[in-house]
């Protein structure tokens, strides 16, 4: 067997579990969680740049918020409103168990 074919599946399947922890994740925060209010303090930027020169941005926020024991928490924020810059109030869920990852309210 070609080792290609095992690599794309191997990572077929990286994703696969990726995306289900990700979904997961977020259906508990949105089930469980406590609600906040949060403000975007940073966003990171990494760029990836293809064979023929095209680049991608991949942002990933984060923003600060007061838990329930009154303790300024930075986490990374899993689904950003379009268009959130420094500065965006939103209300964010929590779980305290993983207060690291925080998912905004709809």
């Amino acid at each position: 067997m070609d080792t290609t074919y095992i690599f794309i599946g191997v990572a077929v399947v990286i994703v696969a579990i990726v995306v289900i922890y990700s979904i997961l994740r977020n259906k508990k925060i949105n089930d469980n969680g406590i609600e906040a209010d949060a403000v975007i303090s940073r966003i990171d930027i990494d760029t990836d740049t293809d064979v023929d020169g095209g680049v991608t941005e991949n942002k990933t926020y984060y923003v600060d918020y007061q838990n329930a024991e009154g303790q300024i928490v930075t986490a990374k924020l899993g689904n950003p409103p379009f268009g959130a810059a420094v500065g965006t109030a939103m209300r964010v869920k929590y779980l305290p168990e993983k207060p690291k990852y925080v998912s905004c309210v709809k």
